[in-house]
């Protein structure tokens, strides 16, 4: 109902505006409150496995904890809303609340989407596994296997097989018993299986295996991201 002179609509009228208004607003606040959950989804949805997550935040992948930091803040947000009375200085409120929100929500998808796609891609550093030698010393073979997951497209990962005396210092020799240069498939994967004998090393006291990434560091004992991977086996 209106007024005859002030064509200014009544009281009641107008908290049915402002409820309305609230309501609409409450509706946005419910579907920030899933801002986790939706944050999850997008990660899962790109590949990221549980497993992959763990290696995310061992590699201090900030993608994730920031994704996860603001999807929280956004459900804040939404709590605060909803509990926000709907008046007309309620719903002026709610609606910054929900805007700083909104904000939120979208960052995490962002930042969710970066995080994914840099964990999801592994670290491309290379690992050394079933090392073994077989044989007597004169005619030994030596064979392991090298792995690394997640390399990039231009990167390699060199592998070098070196005659080492007891102090892990490499023998003068005219080159290395063994060297290969890998590149990764179309998944940025690097798996290789070495059988090799090692005839040429009868002097040493054992060898070392190298595997390096390209760009990385060639030191063994490196604290750093790209470090070398390396084994020592001591021959018979």
């Amino acid at each position: 109902m209106k007024q005859i002179g002030g064509g200014h609509e009544t009281a009641p009228a107008f908290d049915a505006i402002q409820a309305d208004v609230g309501k609409r607003l409450d509706d946005v606040a419910k579907i920030l409150a899933g801002a986790l959950v939706t944050v999850a989804g997008v990660i899962t949805a790109l590949g990221l496995t549980s497993d992959l997550v763990f290696v995310a935040l061992n590699n201090d992948s900030w993608p994730i904890y920031v994704a996860s930091l603001c999807a929280i803040l956004a459900i804040v947000c939404s709590i605060v809303a909803l509990l926000i009375h709907p008046t007309k200085r309620g719903n002026l409120w709610e609606t910054v609340v929900l805007v700083v929100g909104v904000i939120l929500y979208m960052v995490a998808l962002s930042v969710a989407v970066v995080g994914a796609a840099k964990a999801a891609g592994g670290n491309g550093r290379p690992t050394i596994s079933n090392v073994e030698l077989e044989g007597p010393r004169s005619r030994l073979k030596l064979s392991f296997s090298v792995r690394a997951d997640g390399v990039e497209t231009w990167a390699t990962v060199g592998v070098y097989v070196v005659a080492v005396d007891e102090k892990g210092n490499s023998l003068d020799g005219p080159s290395d018993l063994y060297a290969s240069s890998l590149r990764p498939d179309d998944r940025g994967r690097i798996m290789q299986n070495v059988n090799m004998p090692v005839t040429a090393a009868r002097d040493a006291w054992g060898l070392e295996i190298v595997a390096i990434t390209a760009g990385g560091s060639d030191e063994c004992e490196a604290k750093v991201v790209r470090g070398a991977t390396c084994t020592t086996i001591q021959l018979p």
